[in-house]
């Protein structure tokens, strides 16, 4: 035996960090098979109800959908939201990532249905009167969302979709973007549970807001 032994690999010392790696992957494609029930479930069951024309059939898909819009943006802003702020950039961008083609398609489609049998449902109660100020405050809220989903969701969405098929995406931006849509789904929902007490309120009778 020599006594000699093969020459040892590179040491690293206790206190020397050891660096991240990341590896972005693959692209998640924007349009599937799994988006088309997010759009064309909803979608249906608006269009059967508005073709029956009768309470039951509005008001369950008015609160279904409206339930789920609201309870999703109240969950990206008080447990998602909080969550990517504390995540590392790039762990932040991988989630995002695979988040963005769900909520897409899946949010409006929940909005526009929602505020669709919502109107059908006022009118075959015969309530929707624009003279009353609860169908006005309704209207200011509607606007509301609607400006801040086509103005601030949807092309912050965009903007994610399309750094993210860059052949060298800026993760920060991608992170930033996911982090300001969750956030800001907070607001969404408290202008959604302000317009569900205003048509609770229609619902009940107390048009003028009343009390």
């Amino acid at each position: 035996m020599s006594g000699e032994y093969p020459a040892a690999g590179p040491t690293r010392t206790p206190s020397e960090p050891v660096a991240p790696s990341f590896q972005r992957p693959a692209a998640v494609p924007l349009v599937s098979w799994r988006s088309l029930p997010l759009v064309l479930v909803p979608a249906g069951a608006t269009t059967i109800a508005i073709l029956l024309n009768t309470f039951i059939a509005l008001d369950y898909v008015h609160v279904i959908c409206g339930g789920l819009w609201t309870g999703i943006d109240l969950f990206m802003g008080l447990v998602i939201g909080p969550v990517l702020a504390r995540m590392p950039g790039p762990a932040r961008a991988d989630f995002v990532q695979r988040l963005v083609p769900t909520m897409l398609f899946l949010m409006p489609t929940l909005a526009s249905v929602t505020i669709t049998a919502g109107i059908y449902l006022a009118v075959n109660q015969g309530i929707f009167n624009l003279s009353y100020p609860a169908i006005q405050l309704a209207g200011i809220l509607v606007i509301a969302l609607v400006v801040q989903g086509i103005g601030i969701f949807l092309p912050n969405e965009l903007r994610i979709v399309f750094e993210l098929r860059k052949p060298r995406p800026d993760i920060t931006k991608v992170g930033r973007w996911g982090l300001l849509n969750a956030r800001l789904a907070g607001l969404q929902a408290a202008f959604q549970i302000a317009l569900i007490f205003v048509m609770a309120n229609l619902a009940a009778g107390n048009v003028h807001l009343a009390f």
